[in-house]
């Protein structure tokens, strides 16, 4: 496709909704200004309503790179043959986890004080909103379909914090820390601002094994110039201070390192051992 990246046919990058919309939206339209002057290509992007909206689309050839979160990325390659170009940098490293979390009054102590609660994900293809803590409960004799009285998907993370909060859920999971050590970084952070007290009120009662990073990722069949052009763009970016500060706000990234399809099959392995059906996870919800 000749005129790939050109303005008549700009390169179509999506971000999910793992945050409010349009926040992301604020964040990745002057991310993708200066890629555009870093690689001279040209970018349309947009935040689709949900993880499995952005899967399909590439799936469609309708988006061509994606900013996919860990278990999106898994979902989109084994079933369309997305490939992950980069992965996310968080205080130094390239995993996280996920954390279960409830408010610090709610009486709850331990994941079984958590059965005939009601419990809020954040999307079924998020690997630190659903399969990790769905993991970790299962190893604890909980199966998430029927331990819970209601499990809702709250669409992005600092929406299942809010629902804690208000009391809307009685406990929900979001992504944790990136190190052991340090202030927080977790999705409580993400609100802090307009809930001062949330690092009180909302707290961590488990949290998971680690998980790898977020991903950026290309559909099939990208030219590999293009996706060079695009990956070099990216890491020179993410070595800029303009670059690092629009990383920052977009998804508190801190940085950009190279990865490979392999780098994720423990998110595979996870997926086996809960015996989940990946077409059923990426069906869309009504």
């Amino acid at each position: 496709m000749s005129n790939f990246g050109t303005k008549e046919r700009p390169i179509r990058m999506a971000f999910v909704p793992s945050l409010d919309a349009q926040a992301v939206l604020g964040s990745a339209q002057p991310l993708a200004e200066v890629l555009n002057r870093e690689t001279g290509l040209f970018f349309d992007v947009s935040v689709p309503t949900s993880y499995t909206a952005v899967i399909e689309a590439m799936g469609a050839g309708q988006v061509d790179v994606a900013w996919l979160a860990t278990f999106a990325y898994v979902l989109a390659h084994d079933r369309y043959g997305v490939e992950v170009m980069l992965t996310t940098i968080r205080q130094g490293s390239k995993t996280y986890r996920s954390q279960i979390i409830t408010r610090a009054d709610s009486g709850i102590r331990s994941l079984t004080d958590l059965r005939g609660k009601k419990f809020a994900f954040v999307d079924s293809a998020s690997a630190s909103g659903f399969l990790y803590p769905v993991a970790l409960l299962a190893r604890n004799d909980m199966d998430y379909k029927t331990a819970f009285a209601e499990t809702v998907n709250a669409g992005g993370h600092d929406k299942v914090v809010i629902a804690v909060y208000n009391r809307q859920v009685d406990a929900g999971a979001t992504f944790g820390n990136s190190i052991e050590t340090g202030a927080p970084t977790d999705a409580r952070t993400l609100v802090a601002s307009t809930i001062p007290d949330v690092m009180d009120q909302v707290v961590p009662i488990a949290v998971t094994d680690p998980i790898p990073n977020d991903t950026v990722s290309l559909r099939r069949g990208i030219d590999p110039a293009v996706s060079q052009r695009i990956r070099t763009g990216l890491l020179k970016i993410a070595e800029t201070p303009d670059g690092q500060r629009l990383l920052r706000d977009l998804y508190a990234i801190n940085g950009l390192a190279e990865a490979s399809d392999a780098d994720y099959n423990s998110v595979r392995e996870a997926a086996r051992v809960l015996n989940l059906d990946l077409e059923e996870q990426i069906k869309p919800r009504s």
